[in-house]
């Protein structure tokens, strides 16, 4: 590839995901859907982390209006894709996931499911058993209001049983297999997570035939085309951005990426805290201005906090072990003027309370405590549950 163009700098880059990503308050967007095209997907495996994510970027927004666009408007789809991860994409970008990402996973899924399946007591023949299951449940769903995964469980014969985990171990279970049947469903497009049942912080999803919820099943993108699409969106709200970066948020491979910066044209761009080169889309090498200093509270798995392998530019390496676990997964953070400063976490009446780490200055801290008000009054008592708490507590002691 190219030599590189230019050379961008951390504060810069800490200026472009101020504005990129709509959390520097004067650049939040309007809408649930404006917030989600800026960081191309929100991570939705913590049903709430969608609701706060958009909190952080969308003033004067109500958990209502996170639900409408999901569940009314359809403007929004959740769909199982990067890393075996639930995330929330535009409705229009969902046949690249499925292309690209879902489709990896699926084949993995897949492969998993025949063997995992044979080997039990299910069956011997674990590709006829899951043939016969995916028909089953299709046909149910076909005439089906949304249902749940138990209620498919409890009304498709063909999907009933369990499997034993780690059998004979203190840690052993028995595993339902139609969860199996269903997720793999889900990532090769033909059903979609639907109507969710109960409060938004809470993940339980109604299933249905995609073309019971869309109108209509778009078909996937072919597996190229699908990871252009999205790496050229990542490379809008992310970059630049190393190799590794990207291959960490797509969970694909480095030739797979490769390829795709080849076949967009990217430029190769220096950096200050990485040992190699970023990238940047050919359209989009202009130097980004400095803003004023800015602060933002981030829900757990934010796809601000999750868009980079490589975080020396944001995040000093002595925050990590509290707010990171070992796979890379982040818990609710603080941030001033682009970088990570401290955790935040609900003391038992639902209130959110600080721990920030590093001398920001008084004024800093007192706009981050005016967010946490927000924050609280926001969130009304409810209590976010994240299993990054007991870890944060550390980092954010209650009084």
């Amino acid at each position: 590839m190219s030599a590189q163009a230019r050379h961008v700098p951390d504060a810069e880059r800490r200026a472009r995901l101020a504005r990129r990503h709509a959390i520097a308050p004067a650049h939040r967007v309007a809408t649930v859907l404006d917030a989600t095209h800026a960081m191309t997907a929100l991570h939705a495996t913590e049903a709430a982390s969608v609701h706060l994510a958009a909190w952080a970027r969308v003033d004067g927004i109500a958990p209502a209006d996170v639900d409408r666009a999901l569940y009314e408007e359809r403007s929004l789809v959740k769909q199982l894709a990067m890393r075996r991860t639930v995330f929330t994409f535009p409705t229009p970008l969902r046949p690249a996931a499925l292309g690209g990402p879902s489709a990896r996973v699926a084949v993995k899924e897949r492969t998993r499911i025949i063997k995992e399946v044979g080997a039990s007591d299910l069956t011997a023949d674990g590709e006829l058993w899951l043939g016969r299951a995916r028909a089953a449940v299709l046909e149910f769903l076909d005439g089906s209001e949304p249902a749940s995964a138990q209620a498919i469980r409890e009304a498709v014969p063909e999907v009933q049983g369990t499997i034993a985990m780690a059998p004979g171990k203190k840690w052993g279970r028995d595993i339902p297999v139609a969860p199996w049947v269903i997720w793999l469903l889900g990532l090769e497009g033909s059903i979609i997570r639907g109507p969710n049942i109960g409060h938004w912080r809470l993940s339980r999803p109604q299933w249905l035939l995609t073309e019971q919820w869309l109108g209509e099943t778009p078909p996937a993108l072919d597996t190229s085309d699908a990871y252009a699409e999205l790496i050229a969106r990542y490379l809008h709200t992310f970059g630049p951005a190393t190799v590794d970066d990207v291959q960490w948020w797509l969970g694909s491979t480095k030739t797979q990426v490769r390829a795709t910066l080849e076949s967009l044209s990217a430029v190769e761009v220096g950096l200050d805290s990485a040992n190699e080169s970023g990238w940047l889309l050919p359209t989009d090498l202009d130097p980004v201005p400095p803003l004023e200093p800015w602060g933002a509270l981030l829900p757990v798995l934010d796809p601000t906090t999750m868009g980079w392998k490589l975080r020396d530019f944001y995040l000093d390496p002595q925050h990590r072990p509290f707010l990171f676990d070992t796979a890379g997964n982040g818990g609710a953070t603080a941030w001033w003027d682009g970088r990570i400063v401290g955790a935040w976490v609900q003391d038992p009446d639902g209130a959110v309370v600080l721990g920030i780490r590093e001398d920001i200055g008084r004024d800093a801290t007192a706009q981050l405590e005016a967010r946490a008000a927000e924050l609280s009054a926001w969130l009304g008592g409810d209590r976010i549950s994240s299993p990054y708490s007991a870890l944060q507590l550390k980092w954010a002691p209650l009084p």
